[in-house]
């Protein structure tokens, strides 16, 4: 039950946000598992202003079309499993919208079961 933050500069249609959803989501369920329809995901816009970036740490030349994705997950996959995703997701993202694979930006943060309600003040994982 991934929970993925997206953020981005403004100025980009809801079809190219909407894209890089499905390109995640599609992306999840390729190489973790995810099951239909498990979709949680925000979208959040921000000005240059409060957007910052280093444009080439790690030798790795990005643009002001950067994207940030924080991936909330159980800590159940594998090195192999989250390797395969950060490149499943570059890879869709760029065929739609376009993103160039240096402005994909992936974290996972990886949680305890037990540390998810999904509704009605349950734990269903625990």
């Amino acid at each position: 039950m991934p929970l993925v933050h997206i953020s981005l500069r403004t100025g980009k249609p809801a079809a190219y946000r909407q894209a890089i959803c499905d390109g995640i989501y599609q992306a999840m369920r390729d190489t973790f598992s995810v099951p239909e329809d498990d979709q949680f995901m925000t979208v959040s816009e921000h000005e240059s202003s409060d957007f910052r970036y280093g444009a080439s740490y790690l030798g790795v030349a990005r643009s002001d079309n950067l994207v940030f994705i924080q991936i909330t997950a159980n800590a159940t996959r594998s090195v192999e499993q989250k390797k395969a995703l950060y490149q499943c997701i570059a890879q869709r993202l760029g065929q739609s919208p376009g993103l160039r694979p240096e402005d994909v930006f992936v974290n996972i943060v990886e949680v305890a079961r037990e540390n998810w309600s999904l509704g009605h003040g349950l734990a269903q994982y625990a």
